[in-house]
């Protein structure tokens, strides 16, 4: 990974990663606190509900009471006992129905009298409990011979001497509208809660679904915690499968429990949407930023990148110039590539060092062997011709034994000396032995070179060496490709008109191709 990328993905990490998490945390902040808001608030309702509920059924409780003793001393007037029934139901409309009964739970009276009950005897469990009791009682929920399902409130009726006459009762149909209907139908939410209402028997009296009124609830944590007779709030899954937030009270005259509740996913929904506006708003700020962090990044590694190119390119001639053209405009980078200027110039010099000790003679700093083959291979590649002079010290080994081995050292180095005198510019010389030289001469034909090679056989004569006084050279001259096309065989030639002047007398310079010479008559060389 280079550097912009690695620039690139830790800002967008360092950006991107708190801010995934504060949104994140944020979410999973506001949802806990609207769901507890949820269920403290429905929990909060349900005993307000719970607490009118009862209030309504001690109201009615209060009303039969009264109508009890009115009754008392008219339980063998029907026509009266009809007025109080009618009376009754209409003046609160907390019935649905009223009905009095003697002792035995014979009909003295109905409103209306539609119900068709009027004379005959009642036998359900409900009244029974009532007749027994001669107290005043909330019935369970239970389906009257009348077809309605129903919960009938009684107040027993005594006559003056405290005998038990009967009970007057209202009904109240919990499959039609009533009085409990609208206390608990009455709901000024519309966030998709709702309430319904359950008995001790987990057994449904109210719901907005009339269809579901009589249905027994089962696995439900609700309506467990309402059986064993407690109120609070809990999120539960209920009957149908779906995810809800409830609160629960429970009515304390009658043991019912009403719960107020609403679906998960609709608490829930308005603070999905506030989040997901809060990312469409943010998102194109985002993507501009994430622009200027493309933009920031490429032009901060743009320099290195190109450092490091240079960096990766240091050995080519061009380089140096590259790294010069880099535009560092931060102080890391500049100093970088300044640095790396001066690298550079310290590599190409000891690489030029390296390379002219490779192929330099250390002693003479002449060219050696390599740099003579190299030579050789341009000439060739390019279809050079050149001339190939061979030079040897004549009775080089009586300098170092009879002077010692510094004085000859002194004289390969005069010699070499005056190699570089008798030659140009593009002229290669070598030392390719202890006193053999090998002096290449580009572009000169045969008797150029036997000249070059005359020059040099005379400044060596004629110049006297500390110590040892003079010494003489003796020379062989070729060329290629006047010679010879084979290039071997161009130095082999040299080497054997070298040879050829030391057998003719030494201190002389043989061609190729002609007759050894005396150096008293150089012109016959040419």
């Amino acid at each position: 990974m280079d550097l912009r990328r690695l620039i690139l993905v830790l800002t967008i990490c360092s950006a991107l990663i708190p801010f995934a998490n504060t949104f994140y945390a944020g979410y999973l902040v506001q949802r806990q606190q609207l769901i507890d808001n949820t269920l403290e608030g429905h929990y909060a309702y349900a005993t307000k509900l719970a607490r009118s509920t009862d209030d309504f059924l001690q109201s009615a409780l209060q009303q039969l009471d009264y109508s009890a003793k009115l009754l008392g001393p008219h339980m063998g007037d029907e026509n009266y006992l009809s007025q109080e029934a009618t009376r009754l139901r209409l003046q609160t409309k907390s019935f649905n129905s009223v009905t009095v009964l003697d002792h035995t739970g014979y009909v003295l009276a109905t409103s209306p009298d539609t119900l068709q009950i009027k004379g005959k005897t009642l036998k359900s469990a409900n009244v029974l409990e009532a007749l027994e009791t001669k107290k005043p009682v909330i019935s369970s929920p239970y389906l009257a011979i009348t077809g309605n399902f129903i919960i009938f409130i009684s107040q027993p009726v005594f006559a003056a001497d405290g005998k038990f006459l009967g009970v007057v009762g209202g009904s109240i149909y919990l499959k039609q509208e009533s009085m409990l209907d609208t206390l608990l139908g009455s709901h000024f939410y519309h966030d998709g809660s709702y309430v319904y209402v359950v008995d001790k028997s987990k057994q449904i009296i109210y719901h907005p679904d009339g269809k579901r009124v009589g249905e027994r609830i089962q696995n439900n944590a609700a309506i467990e915690q309402i059986h064993e007779g407690e109120s609070g709030q809990v999120p539960l899954v209920n009957s149908r499968g779906v995810e809800m937030l409830a609160g629960y009270a429970i009515v304390p005259s009658t043991g019912w429990g009403i719960v107020a509740q609403r679906p998960r996913a609709a608490t829930l929904a308005p603070l999905n949407e506030l989040m997901r506006s809060v990312l469409y708003k943010t998102l194109p700020i985002a993507i501009i930023m994430l622009g200027v962090i493309w933009w920031s990044a490429r032009r901060i590694a743009s320099p290195l990148r190109q450092l490091a190119n240079g960096a990766h390119d240091m050995d080519k001639p061009e380089t140096a110039q590259n790294i010069q053209s880099v535009k560092s405009w931060y102080f890391e980078s500049h100093e970088l590539k300044k640095a790396m200027i001066k690298g550079i110039g310290l590599l190409h010099r000891n690489i030029t060092k390296l390379r002219e000790d490779v192929n330099t003679d250390p002693l003479t700093g002449l060219g050696n062997r390599r740099h003579l083959d190299a030579a050789i291979a341009e000439f060739q590649a390019q279809s050079i011709p050149f001339a190939v002079v061979a030079l040897d010290i004549d009775h080089f080994k009586r300098v170092n034994d009879g002077f010692g081995h510094d004085a000859g050292d002194e004289v390969l180095r005069l010699l070499a000396l005056q190699m570089r005198e008798v030659s140009r510019l593009d002229d290669v010389p070598c030392r390719v032995g202890g006193e053999e030289f090998l002096l290449l001469l580009p572009k000169a034909p045969l008797h150029s070179a036997a000249q070059v090679a005359e020059r040099l056989r005379a400044l060596v004569e004629s110049t006297p060496l500390p110590a040892v006084g003079h010494i003489t050279v003796s020379l062989g001259v070729s060329a290629w490709p006047d010679s010879d096309a084979d290039i071997k065989t161009v130095f082999q030639q040299a080497d054997a008109m070298l040879y050829t002047a030391k057998r003719g007398g030494r201190n002389r310079v043989a061609i190729y191709g002609h007759n050894v010479s005396p150096t008293t008559q150089p012109a016959a060389l040419i």
